[in-house]
């Protein structure tokens, strides 16, 4: 099924979709994540609860899925679920490539994931995705590209990704950094035989980091797709970490601060998905609880006052620990 059938879905929690990023590996920089998760994160333990928050997110509505080659065994627990459930043909799966998974299922690995951009990785990395998702797999990323990415400049990858591009996939690319509107911009302006190469892309953005967002208008406007990540900064912004501005708001609305956080970004008009990273079926239901999140501009005035420097927000979300 292609991408785009994204844009016909007509569930009310349609532009929210479940990123799997904090279920499919033991270890990683959310808040939280000891009461999350607990002790037991064997293989078994986390490919059970994905299945629970892929079960739970379907049946209230939720359309697509995202997963990366460095999640650990994200694609593995993503695919297991859809083999096991073949009437579910209306999901739409995302992946991305460009950083290998190194933890080795730890939580204290001196090294968690080894980013490389370049043809050889996407070759292996594609055939890899390949032999777990196969023919169900929609959208595939670069993963975090960066201003000096190679994957900006590389033609021949640029001819590899048109190639997957003309067989049905949806080519996009996901950003990090407190850059991200340069290489929004950047990438935007790769072409492949005078068409745009890209269409989608996946970037963080939140209460806290909002630099991004002129460009991802921008995108939106030449046809991509936005996909919004780390809406929620990695825990920043859910109870009990969340700033007291947001605990006041979110009580006016008698929601969780989770809820309010991602509605602040469902508002606007460039958004088209915005994921959620539960790790646990509650956390799921609350941030769903989004979509019906109405913020008054009395309200919208006190978030906006929680916008940080991008610089200080990018150091400080590199100092998370992996949990």
């Amino acid at each position: 099924m292609p991408f785009a059938r994204l844009a016909t879905a007509t569930t009310p929690t349609c532009h929210i979709g479940l990123g799997l990023a904090a279920v499919g590996r033991p270890g990683y920089i959310n808040l939280g994540r000891e009461t999350d998760l607990g002790e037991n994160r064997s293989a078994e333990a986390l490919r059970t609860r994905t299945h629970e928050l892929l079960d739970a997110a379907y049946a209230q509505g939720v359309r697509y899925c995202d997963a990366a080659r460095s999640y650990g065994r994200s694609e593995e627990f993503l695919a297991d679920w859809l083999n096991a459930r073949p009437a579910f043909d209306d999901i739409v799966v995302g992946s991305k490539w460009g950083y290998t998974y190194t933890a080795d299922w730890t939580t204290d690995a001196e090294q968690h994931e080894v980013k490389d951009h370049g043809l050889e990785t996407y070759e292996r990395q594609r055939a890899e995705t390949d032999a777990l998702l196969g023919n169900r797999l929609d959208l595939y990323q670069i993963h975090s590209v960066t201003p000096d990415s190679p994957a900006l400049t590389d033609k021949d990858l640029h001819a590899r990704l048109a190639e997957a591009a003309a067989q049905g996939l949806t080519v996009g690319f996901s950003t990090s950094g407190p850059a991200q509107a340069e290489a929004i911009r950047a990438a935007l302006a790769v072409t492949v035989d005078g068409e745009p190469l890209f269409r989608t892309v996946q970037s963080t953005y939140n209460a806290l980091e909002t630099s991004a967002e002129p460009a991802l208008a921008e995108a939106h406007d030449a046809g991509l797709t936005v996909i919004v990540k780390e809406g929620m900064a990695n825990g920043r912004l859910a109870d009990p970490y969340a700033p007291d501005v947001l605990k006041a708001v979110a009580e006016e609305t008698s929601l969780g601060c989770d809820a309010v956080a991602l509605a602040l970004i469902l508002r606007r008009p460039w958004a088209g998905v915005v994921l959620s990273g539960a790790a646990t079926t509650v956390q799921l239901a609350s941030n769903l609880h989004a979509a019906v999140v109405d913020l008054d501009d009395g309200q919208l005035e006190k978030l906006a006052a929680l916008v940080e420097e991008p610089g200080a927000y990018w150091e400080r979300r590199g100092q998370l620990p992996w949990h």
